[in-house]
This record gives C-alpha cells, structure tokens and sequence, in this order.
C-alpha cells in the first residue's frame, strides 16, 4: 500500500524515522536522508512496515529507496501520474527500474553514484 505523508503528519516518524541516519540505507544509495519541511514522501507499506521510499520536492525527485524493485517501480508510476517530474539526480543503483516506470536517463552527465532522470 502506498502513502504519502510529509513530516508533520502524525506517523510519520513512525515509518521514517530509521531510516534517517541509517547507515544501511546511506550504504546502498550512497546518499543521505533527511526530513526537510517541503518534501512529500511516498511510503511504500507492507503490513504496516516500511519496504520503499521516495520524497519529491516541486516536482523533483530527492530521496529513493527500497527493499524490492517491483514496489520502487509501483511508487514512481504513481508519482509520474501525479506530477510533472523534472530532471532529477537519483540514486543510480535502481537505474533499470527508472526506465521500467517510464523515465528517461540523462546520459549525457554522467556522475559517479547517481544518474539524472526526466519524464517526457
């Protein structure tokens, strides 16, 4: 099931709260976390545990995260529905899933860790 949430809501550090300054999480994704005020969160939960993130701000993707790829694609069709997704530097390790929901790579940039998406 997918949620979305921003950090003054009642659960949300419920759901997201370890994972800001998890170093498992800052491993994979070779980024770091954090709350600001103006992100919306898309939650993924399974039986009310959290398996998959993505925070958006004005229409631009910031944080990605998940434990299990069909799920990060679910999420990032949603907000692809929801949004007018510009450039985004994203977490390059979920680069096929980003193609899978529909995105586009920038791969005329190349950065070490991350890879810029954009939707048409």
């Amino acid at each position: 099931m997918i949620v979305k949430m921003n950090n003054k809501e009642e659960n949300f550090y419920t759901y997201m709260g370890r994972m800001f300054g998890s170093r498992i999480v800052q491993k994979q994704i070779n980024d770091r976390i954090y709350d600001d005020n103006d992100k919306e969160w898309y939650l993924y939960l399974e039986e009310d545990r959290l398996v998959c993130f993505v925070s958006v701000v004005k229409n631009v993707i910031k944080n990605v995260y998940t434990m299990k790829d069909s799920y990060l694609v679910e999420i990032l069709t949603q907000i692809r529905e929801e949004n007018k997704i510009q450039e985004s530097i994203v977490p390059n390790i979920y680069k096929d899933l980003y193609v899978q929901a529909g995105f586009h790579l920038n791969n005329e940039d190349t950065l070490k860790n991350f890879v810029i998406i954009y939707d048409k």
